[in-house]
């Protein structure tokens, strides 16, 4: 076993832009990347009885990238022998190109489909970052609903929650230690985003997460969660679908557009949450369910971003 991460911190305040590493439990680690806005997202680190590493999601650039393998190295000994894509979003795969050829890629079914449908289009909507020499690399091993990685000391269960954030969100639950790896089923202080999910999955899936009762919850973006702040954070998130919900309702009703029924609506009780212009898209996402259209209707982020920007007020900042 290497040295232990130079940065380490239990409860840390958002206030410091540098990436650092959270021990969550023995042999367990979120990678937290300040400021969690777009393109900017969390990894896991999970460590077992013979200091091989799984890694949960990988980042956006390579960049970025190459910092998250250089401290899962000093915490554990040779190559990721896996990385877990909870699901296919650019900042939670980018990253797998980078790794060692023989480091497993697994994530569901539709994650493989999706990330090789979508291939590089992300850098063409988010210009800002410099990506590096990105590979697209999919999922080389897929399920459908439930998975168990037997780890040396303890199980590692991936578990299918249905359409919610995407169609293919996983949640990385580890029962002995009561910690869950949410992906973006769980944003800490930003928005999250239904577009390419479901508002009632959404729902569906907190729930899901609830009934886990984990004592630690590492989001796919923001700090990490434990002990009464996971409630907090979980009745925060459902208490925002719930209004994206109503919002959509009244406003479909009236014949007003997303963008009208967002503007129309933007001092709302969320307004401080970073991220503010995914409230457009969520609303994107309610009215194709309301106008009847099936669950599985593939609404991208590119046609819906002129609507972002137009809500932002101007281009949407990226600090990847």
């Amino acid at each position: 076993m290497g040295a232990e991460p130079l940065r380490r911190r239990r409860h840390v305040t958002w206030d410091d832009g540098s990436p650092y590493v959270d021990r969550l439990a023995d042999g367990i680690h979120a990678y937290v990347q300040p400021d969690g806005g777009w393109m900017v997202n969390n990894c896991g680190v999970i460590v077992d009885g013979r200091g091989s590493a799984v890694l949960v999601d990988t980042t956006s650039t390579e960049r970025r990238n190459r910092a998250v393998l250089a401290e899962v190295a000093k915490i554990s000994s040779g190559a990721p022998r896996a990385v877990v894509n909870t699901h296919h979003h650019p900042d939670h795969t980018f990253g797998n190109g980078f790794l060692p050829s023989e480091t497993l890629v697994i994530g569901h079914d539709r994650c493989r489909d999706e990330v090789l449908a979508a291939g590089l289009e992300a850098t063409r909507v988010i210009t800002a970052p410099d990506y590096g020499d990105l590979v697209v690399r999919p999922p080389n091993l897929t399920f459908s609903d439930r998975m168990t990685m037997h780890l040396d000391g303890f199980p590692v269960e991936l578990q299918h929650v249905g359409r919610a954030h995407t169609s293919n969100d996983v949640v990385v639950w580890l029962p002995e230690q009561k910690v869950l790896f949410a992906g973006d089923l769980a944003f800490a202080g930003g928005q999250p985003f239904l577009l390419e999910g479901s508002v009632a999955g959404f729902r569906s899936a907190i729930a899901h997460m609830r009934a886990l009762e984990p004592a630690v919850l590492a989001p796919g973006h923001g700090p990490v969660c434990r002990g009464d702040e996971v409630g907090v954070l979980l009745d925060n998130l459902d208490a925002y679908v719930s209004y994206v919900s109503s919002v959509a309702e009244s406003s479909f009703k009236e014949g007003l557009s997303p963008l009208e029924a967002a503007i129309k609506h933007r001092d709302n009780p969320f307004k401080g949450w970073a991220e503010t212009e995914r409230f457009v898209g969520n609303l994107h996402r309610a009215y194709s369910e309301l106008s009847g259209k099936p669950i599985d209707t593939r609404i991208t982020v590119p046609s819906v971003w002129p609507d972002m920007v137009a809500f932002h007020g101007g281009p949407i900042p990226c600090h990847a």
